[in-house]
């Protein structure tokens, strides 16, 4: 009931915002540039190899010269300090203050360094909610008060962006995150005029439809879209992040019957208070679970961390911040949730 009423709301705010509805933001004049969005599975080596190849195809041969990543506004704008510097301090801040997310990944390092070393004149821009607000964020506030810079954007932005993670901290709802998304993205890339944009962000904000476990709410990319049409391409790169082979392969007992259960590792997503999923493969279980009765949830192709086909069947232990752990079964029927391919959850 708690999430219906907020998407609700949400909802509502939503379609006001946009239609213009005065907010500051979205009356500004449209850009005339264009959006390349990539959707991807956070922390994955081989999805930040390929986006610095397609990044630097758009710096050399296109001109491009704006990424918006899903950060803060102020983590955005110590990268951009950073890119100036003469040595990797404020980056090594930054990468701590990012322990505990798929961020806080020594890959992480390797890409920011070969945008500043062969892509210098590489500008950031953070749309997402104050994360790391108690962190990166009142660091840069000090930054700025220290340089009597309060008067500034800069200093006005950064408190309104720890004021939106506040409030999805306090309603603890990712729907939060949904409605002020956009609002953030469209802030930054009307400033541009005419100038085309790469987009790096979580596929969950990237496919078109309304947002994971919140009926009626649009993901960015459903916003962006309504506002901007044809100038938006999105793009998923989901695919680069799926293992071909498991870890390792258990044996987990059902019914008193066991399955060979390849495992996938844990994702360490960070969801509400959900910490990280650990994912199991049932090696031919299909036929056995086929029948058994459904569960109201589903988890879309793209979360999982290993390619998907029909006739799959999967074990999830999520694992909570009270170091609780819950599990779920889902199998792979030919289901689709928001017009994309899903597991439906199922009782064993």
């Amino acid at each position: 009931m708690k999430n219906a009423a907020i998407a609700l709301i949400l909802f509502v705010m939503i379609v006001a915002f946009a239609a213009c509805s005065g907010n500051g933001y979205v009356d500004n004049e449209l850009s005339t540039g264009r959006i390349f969005l990539y959707g991807e599975l956070h922390g994955s080596s081989a999805t930040m190899d390929r986006q610095l190849e397609i990044w630097g195809d758009y710096y050399n041969n296109y001109g491009m010269r704006h990424i918006f990543i899903e950060t803060a506004y102020f983590t955005a704008q110590f990268l951009n300090m950073w890119m100036q510097a003469d040595d990797d301090a404020i980056l090594y801040q930054l990468f701590e203050d990012w322990r505990g997310s798929p961020k806080h990944n020594p890959h992480t390092l390797v890409f920011y360094r070969t945008i500043k070393n062969e892509f210098p004149e590489t500008i950031f821009h953070g749309t997402d909610v104050g994360h790391q607000s108690h962190s990166t964020g009142q660091r840069f506030l000090r930054y700025l008060t220290d340089n009597n810079l309060q008067d500034t954007e800069s200093y006005r932005l950064t408190r309104e962006n720890i004021a939106q993670f506040q409030r999805f901290e306090y309603e603890d709802s990712h729907a939060i995150r949904a409605y002020y998304k956009p609002q953030n993205f469209i802030r930054e890339f009307d400033k541009l005029d005419n100038q085309d944009v790469m987009a790096i962000h979580g596929m969950g904000h990237v496919y078109l439809g309304d947002f994971l476990g919140y009926s009626g709410v649009p993901t960015m990319a459903v916003v962006l879209q309504e506002r901007y049409g044809d100038a938006l391409q999105t793009f998923d790169m989901t695919h680069y992040a799926r293992m071909r082979n498991p870890y390792r392969v258990d044996i987990i007992t059902i019914n008193d019957i066991d399955f060979e259960a390849s495992y996938f590792g844990n994702d360490g997503v960070r969801f509400g208070n959900i910490v990280g999923r650990e994912f199991w493969r049932l090696e031919n279980a299909y036929e056995y679970f086929r029948d058994s009765p459904s569960a109201e949830y589903v988890l879309p192709f793209d979360n999982f961390p290993m390619h998907v086909e029909v006739g799959q069947v999967f074990v999830l232990d999520i694992h909570f911040d009270d170091n609780t752990i819950k599990r779920q079964f889902y199998r792979a029927s030919g289901h689709y949730w928001n017009n994309s391919p899903s597991t439906q959850g199922f009782t064993p």
